[in-house]
Formats: structure tokens, sequence, C-alpha cells
């Protein structure tokens, strides 16, 4: 970070330069992505289970909140998880907003991080180091040490973008011509600092990442394009633009997802407008940790350099910052968000029900949705950000799938009891058409989903899931169109005017109950999809097994029945073709079972 642009460069700062600045952006952010997805698919299901499970009361709610937003370094990727959850319906409002609540701390290691390896250490020294560690782990077979592998690299890039920005940024000191266009925005008073604030919002919303837009409020207070004050400004509005990404994420939401961005943008908000009206005296706070921790205070810095005096401890003769200055404007700014957020967190932590109240009253819920149009409840089109989290939404949407077919299932059964003239006959083989039509959307846009989580970065365990919600989707979709089948075989019955005698229709209600029996097992092992119990596995072949007896049994019998002038043949030929589609309906429902089976084991440890 001390490496010293040429006075070429700055003398006469090119469209070159300023590309190179905003490639050096790029890389920093492309750094900062690469090492928080190596570190989640380290993680992998242990995050899920325990940002799913630490979040019984506020206390551990905001624990859990801080220590997985340290852990992956961003809490944009973390609160996005927590609407994930919330639109899973693995988390209650209530326990999302406590995690976020404690998000918003965690996100000051990443801060701290950047300070202390900004001036303290020149880790971009180190980075070539880095890569030469990181780079020979992705070839390793261990997939562990694959992601490890990834954190490094991203680690090493995102210093490496740091330096350069450094680098490129141009020096004021040497172009008065650009010192002159800052000062027309730095010497406006509180509207400076109002500005900053704006600012600060922006430049966080484009870049959805508060580390990005503290990496440059850094360089630019360490080269003196604005004063420790404003920097702390750009901060502060980086909080609010920082909780852009979650509401991207929620907007294909349901409503609980919607709710749980909306309280996390009311948490910034309110705790930023509030800091923003007290904002001399919180910064005269700050000053002073700062200085009770680094012997130096940040404004004292701000005032030297207003008044011109070079050649000290924090100006050097050309004006800019020495090292104690530097150190100890990194410092404050890493203190700033933290003691904010702290303060925040304390007062906020109590008024969680309030705020639950509130975002419930901003966005109500719509009760008056039909249960039968086509919509998917627990995933949509709209931002991804965590590719592993996202496998939670689709698990549950799986489900739901599975749910809507058994309803489908149902109505088929009582449509062999219908007679062609009831009053409900014809609405019922239209619902069952309706369904029909819904089970083939709800396939393509869970396939489509599936297949976009599939390009992300996925762990083994990610993929192997993947594969075998991909089968189950499929299977399910042919269940579906078993029971619309179902359905026609009925009416095409009723309109050559087949009867069936008592007999007949008892033997189809048996195939039919151990149908049912199949599906409510396989819907317990959806259920349970991670962890399947090896009970239900062996049930849901047992049940197969004895359904193909039965029908051998049945068509054998039919044969006899015909013979024997029971029925004729059409009705023999009629009542076969329920009991096959029946069968089919039972093998279609093994093959979802074997796809939980084989995909959801857990992954060997060399894959």
């Amino acid at each position: 970070m001390q490496k010293q642009t040429t006075t070429g460069r700055n003398m006469n700062y090119t469209v070159l330069d300023f590309l190179c600045l905003l490639a050096s952006v790029c890389l920093f952010l492309y750094g900062m992505k690469v090492m928080s997805e190596g570190l989640q698919k380290v993680a992998g299901d242990r995050l899920r289970n325990i940002l799913g499970i630490m979040t019984r009361n506020r206390v551990t709610g905001v624990l859990t909140g801080i220590a997985i937003t340290a852990l992956i370094q961003s809490s944009s990727a973390s609160t996005v998880m927590v609407v994930s959850f919330v639109n899973a319906g693995l988390m209650t409002l209530q326990q999302a907003m406590a995690v976020i609540f404690g998000a918003n701390v965690g996100t000051t290691v990443t801060t701290w991080i950047i300070s202390a390896f900004s001036f303290e250490v020149s880790i971009s020294d180190y980075s070539l180091v880095l890569l030469a560690v990181g780079v020979p782990m992705l070839f390793m077979k261990k997939s562990t040490y694959k992601s490890l592998g990834e954190f490094l690299i991203g680690f090493s890039l995102l210093f490496m973008g740091l330096d350069m920005i450094s680098e490129y940024v141009p020096n004021l000191q040497e172009n008065p011509q650009m010192l002159e266009f800052v000062t027309n925005w730095t010497s406006l008073g509180a509207w400076s600092v109002l500005i900053f604030f704006v600012l600060g919002i922006v430049l966080t919303m484009i870049a959805q990442s508060s580390a990005a837009t503290f990496a440059i409020t850094l360089i630019m207070c360490s080269q003196g394009w604005i004063s420790f004050t404003l920097g702390c400004a750009i901060i502060l509005g980086g909080n609010i633009g920082t909780t852009i990404t979650p509401i991207l994420a929620s907007l294909s939401g349901n409503v609980a997802a919607k709710r749980t961005a909306m309280g996390h943008l009311l948490f910034n908000v309110l705790g930023s407008l509030i800091v923003l009206c007290l904002f001399n005296p919180f910064m005269d706070l700050v000053a002073e940790i700062t200085k009770l921790c680094t012997g130096t205070n940040p404004l004292d810095i701000s005032a030297a350099q207003e008044a011109g005096m070079r050649g000290t401890t924090l100006l050097n003769e050309k004006g800019g910052y020495t090292a104690v200055a530097q150190s100890c404007v990194a410092f404050g700014l890493a203190m700033f968000p933290t003691v904010f957020n702290a303060c925040n967190l304390l007062i906020m932590i109590w008024f969680t029900k309030l705020y639950v109240k509130i975002v419930c009253w901003l966005i109500p819920s719509h009760h008056n949705e039909d249960e039968e149009e086509f919509a998917l409840k627990y995933i949509g089109g709209g931002l991804m950000s965590a590719s592993e989290l996202n496998i939670l939404q689709a698990q549950k949407e799986i489900q739901l799938y599975g749910r809507r077919v058994e309803r489908m299932l149902n109505m088929s059964r009582q449509m062999i009891h219908l007679d062609i003239k009831a009053d409900d006959y014809s609405h019922l083989f239209s619902r069952i058409q309706k369904y029909e039509q819904i089970s083939d959307r709800m396939e393509i846009e869970i396939g489509t989903y599936l297949n976009r989580i599939a390009e992300g970065r996925l762990s083994p365990e990610g993929k192997m899931r993947i594969s075998g919600m991909l089968r189950i989707v499929s299977e399910i979709e042919s269940i579906a169109d078993g029971c619309y089948n179902v359905a026609k075989t009925v009416d095409r019955k009723n309109h050559n005017h087949v009867e069936f005698n008592d007999n007949v229709l008892h033997e189809i209600d048996n195939m039919y109950e151990m149908v049912g029996d199949t599906m409510k097992n396989m819907l317990s092992l959806l259920d349970e999809m991670e962890r399947p119990e090896s009970s239900r596995i062996v049930e849901a072949y047992n049940k197969e097994r004895e359904i193909n007896n039965l029908r051998n049994k049945l068509r054998d019998g039919n044969i006899f029945n015909i013979n024997n002038k029971e029925y004729g043949y059409q009705e023999g030929i009629f009542f076969m073709d329920l009991i096959g589609e029946a069968e089919k309906l039972a093998d279609y429902m093994l093959n979802v079972v074997e796809g939980v089976k084989h995909q959801f084991k857990t992954a060997p440890a060399q894959a």
C-alpha cells in the first residue's frame, strides 16, 4: 500500500490510468467474491445448519449473525441467506431480524482486516506467495482443499486490487485541477457531510459491497482527497447502500422474504439517520476512541492539513499523510462502523418485536391468492447470490410440488366413482386438467432454477443434490401425467357407457389405496430429503413389489373373469388400463425415492 506512483503519471493523469483504476476496483471486487464463495463452499451444509439452528432467541440470533458474517466476509451474502431461509420457511421473521442485527456488526470484521493490512503490513507483497500456495490446491482431490485454495486466491487478489487502487488514484497534490474539483464539495460544512453520505449510498449500491466502499474511502482519505469526517460520512451512507442486495434477492420471494429485506432496510436506515443527526458528537466519540488506541486524533490530521502544517509527524513536506497519519486514519475508519453498528445493535435489539410489527404493516400479506393458480412459493427468477443456500429453496419447492401432485392423485381416485351425469364430474375433470398444466410449468420452472444454481460455484455435495433434484422433479411430473391419464381413462370409459360392477371397483380401490400409501411414504422422504430414513426407503421398495404382485394377480384374474362371462371384454380393457396406470404411478414414486436415496448421500471425502 506504500508503493508510490510515478511522477509522470501524476502530472499527466490519462484515460488509460483511469481505466487501470477501474480495473483495480474490479480486481478487488472479484477477489472479495472468490474469497467469500471459497469460505461458503468450505462451510457447505454446516453453514446452513448453524444458521438454521442457532436462532432460538435474540442473543443467539445476533451471535449467529456476527459469526456467519465474519466467516464469509459479507453482510450482503449473510443477509441474502437469511432472506432465503425465511423464504423457505426455515426461519421466522423475528429470528431473521436478530440475525440481521448481528450481521451488521459482523461485517465490521472485513473493515478491520482491510484496515490492518492496508498500511501496517504490505500484504500485496505476499500476494504472489499466496497465489503460489492457493493455485496448486485447486488441483488437489479433496474438495475442502480446493475451496481453501479458492479462499487464498481471493484473499490475494483482493489485496492486489487494493494495492493497485492506491497506485492508480491520482495524486491531488500534483494535480491541482482535480483538487479544485474535489474542494468544491468538501468545504460546504453540513452539506458536504450530506453529499458524501449520499455518495456512499450510491457507491455501495453500484458495487453491492460495503467492503469495496470502505476500501475506496480508505484510499481517498489516505491520498488526501477528503477529510476523515467525510470518509466516515461515505461509510455511513454505505450502511444503507448495502441493503440493495437482499432487497433484490427478495423481489422474487414470498411475503416473508420481502418483509425480511424490509426489516434490514429499516434497521440500517433508522440507525444511519440517527447518527447523521448526531454526526458531530458521534465523530468526536470515534475520534477519542481512536486517540485512546493509537495516540493520535484523526480529526487533528484534517485540521493540520487545512492549516498547511507540513513537515510534522502527521504531514510530510509535500503535504501528504505520514505513516503515522495513515495508520491513524485507517484505524479510525474501521472504528467508525464498529462503534456505529454496536450502538445501533444495543439499542435496536430491544425493539425486535416492534420491528416485526412495523414491517408486517408495511408489507401486508395477501390472503386472496388462489391455491390452484400457478405460483412458485419458494423460488423465483430474481437475484441468486449463494448457490448452496438456493438449494434449500428448491427443496422446499419440490416438497410443495409433491403435495400438489398428491391432491391430483386424490382427485383422480375420486373421479373413478363419479357418474358422468353428476354435477361435479366436469368440474373435477377440469381441475385435474388444470393441475396437470400447473405440473408441467412447475417442472420447467424448478428445473430451470436448478440449472441456474448448477452454474454457480457448488461443493461436490451441492452438485449431487442438484443432480438428484433434477431427477426427482422429472419423476414427479411423470406422476402428474399418470394421474391425468387415469382421469382420461375414466372419462373414455364413461363416454363409452361402460359400468364396473362392485367387485371390480373394490379391486381398483385396493390398488389405488396402496398407491396412495406409497405416495405418502414418498412425500415423507421428500420432507427429510437431506437425511432420509432407511426404513422408509425399504418400505418404498416393499410397497412397489406388493403393487406389482397385485397387478399380476389382477391381470390373470381379469382373463379368467372375461372367459367366465363375469363382465364383458370392454370392461376388462378399461379395468386393466386403470390397474396399469396405478402400477406405473408406483414405479414413478419409487424412482423419486431412488433419487433421494442415491443422490442425497453424503459425498465422499475425495470428490
